[in-house]
């Protein structure tokens, strides 16, 4: 995988910070949105309770006042001229449009409180409702349907009028359906809220927006279906007019009606966008702001880089000059000694040069050890004897300094392996295990390097330049110790540092 580049790596970081905290933004906002929609569908069912119980009060006053005429003794004996006065200063409270009604078993309108010619008007056409009162003799509340004397969409509440406990008429009171309508005009709390009474067959008989346009039509499929199947439940429904609301209805069990709350969705989605915009806007200004700060950042830093890289290879290159005039110096110098002895001087030049080169590869950041081990024992690796070099330890990160040193005295133990130890021979095999000490507050790496199989080791009388390297640079500049045991079955050699991160 390429690695990314310091512009990229600046804007990935400043989008990994401002990317949740506008998730978390937008998170709060859709909380927000869903706990009004809790609330606004708390409210519509407890608005139409709220109406439900106006309903049934105003239901009840107009039952109470029926009742109250039906036990007059001028209805009761049928004296109607002397009910009419009666009747009047009940009618007085509802308006001109309020009618009172009185019918026998089959209908016959015996009283009217339109005209007292009764004989010229019509039978009810509502027989059905005036069978269940001499039925039941309870009150009863119709649905809305087309009443023949005022020629218009009615309701009617009826009740028995029993005298000796023997039903003799039903008294039926046509309210005006004003009554209704600007009952549920108060309870609209604005424009975006629709309020219904339906009666028993699920028909508008009051309703704002549109009354005129919606009374006597059934309710939406939408609701529809629902009345019949519970009391009260709040649901989406789509009203009339096709728009969406959060609605709530509760049933009466005095009359049978269905009084239905309901707000509009846009009401609740509406202020949901407007809050998404905000944040977006403001997310996003602050992510562009971000990155043309990351991007200037990157940009002064790459200069920064290309200096330092420039540096670098300065460096580097005044390092190889330095490196190939000391060993054309070595050269000219060791003209009269023997070949081992310069190869051995040329030998440790070269795994100095190695290590640099390394380090010059990563820009002086530092290496990790199994880079610098493979650098060093890359002659063993690559030949015959690479199946002979096993290496067992984890990653470990080296400081520049530390990379030089172990370049050293890999390189020493190698060479002795290769002239003196197991890899002088066909059989013989190395072993480089290390790890990681945690025993004291800066942790140490210890490395072992086993030899066996190659030819009988017997320790030598006086230590060479090669082992005394080894011992002194793990003390002096390593910060640990080192020890060679010279074992008959082959030498092992143990080093232990002080770790420098090349961070």
């Amino acid at each position: 995988m390429p690695k990314l580049t310091l512009p990229v790596r600046l804007a990935l970081l400043v989008a990994g910070t401002m990317l949740p905290l506008i998730v978390f933004a937008v998170g709060i906002v859709f909380h927000n949105y869903q706990r009004d929609r809790q609330a606004a569908t708390q409210r519509v069912l407890e608005t139409a309770r709220s109406i439900r119980l106006l309903l049934d009060a105003e239901m009840q006053r107009m039952t109470g006042g029926l009742q109250v005429l039906a036990l007059t003794n001028s209805l009761r004996n049928g004296e109607f001229g002397n009910f009419r006065r009666v009747a009047a200063g009940f009618l007085d409270q509802y308006g001109k449009d309020g009618v009172v009604l009185v019918a026998d078993r089959a209908g016959r309108q015996a009283f009217s409180s339109l005209t007292p010619d009764t004989a010229s008007l019509p039978p009810r056409n509502n027989l059905g409702i005036v069978e269940k009162v001499f039925a039941t003799r309870q009150p009863q509340y119709s649905n809305l349907f087309f009443g023949e004397v005022k020629q218009q969409l009615i309701i009617t509440v009826e009740v028995p009028v029993i005298r000796d406990d023997e039903v003799l008429y039903d008294i039926s009171f046509s309210p005006p359906i004003e009554v209704f309508q600007a009952m549920i005009e108060k309870q609209r709390l604005n424009q975006d809220w629709t309020i219904s009474i339906f009666d028993g067959d699920g028909v508008n008989l009051a309703r704002v927006p549109n009354p005129q346009a919606t009374v006597g039509q059934r309710a939406s499929p939408t609701l529809f279906a629902e009345m019949f199947r519970r009391s009260e439940a709040t649901l989406p429904t789509v009203s009339l007019e096709g728009v969406a609301l959060i609605t709530g209805f509760t049933r009466s069990r005095l009359t049978g009606w269905t009084v239905a709350a309901g707000i509009a969705e846009s009401s609740l989605v509406a202020p949901l966008w407007r809050s998404l915009a905000i944040t977006a806007v403001i997310g996003g200004v602050l992510l562009m702001v971000g990155l043309a700060f990351a991007v200037r950042m990157a940009t002064t830093i790459a200069r920064g880089e290309k200096l330092h890289d420039l540096l670098i290879e300065e460096l580097n290159h005044r390092v190889k000059n330095t490196l190939a005039i000391l060993q054309s110096i070595a050269t000219q110098t060791f003209r009269s000694a023997s070949r081992t002895e310069r190869e051995k001087f040329e030998g440790r030049l070269g795994a100095l040069a190695e290590a640099h080169n390394l380090l010059s590869t990563d820009k002086w950041q530092g290496s990790d050890l199994q880079d610098v081990i493979s650098r060093v024992l890359r002659p063993y690796l690559l030949s015959s004897t690479s199946e002979r070099v096993r290496m067992f330890g984890p990653r470990v990160p080296l400081s520049p300094r530390l990379a030089l040193v172990l370049s050293m005295l890999l390189h020493e133990m190698a060479t002795n392996a290769a002239k003196y130890g197991a890899l002088s021979n066909d059989s013989g095999t190395v072993t480089l295990d290390w790890e990681i000490l945690e025993e004291g507050p800066t942790p140490k790496l210890r490395m072992i390097w086993t030899e066996a199989g190659g030819p009988h080791v017997t320790a030598p009388v006086q230590r060479g330049f090669g082992s005394r390297l080894i011992e002194r640079s793990a003390r002096d500049q390593l910060g640990g110790e080192a020890t060679v045991d010279f074992l008959p079955h082959g030498v092992v050699y143990t080093v232990t540092s002080t770790l420098e991160t090349g961070d």
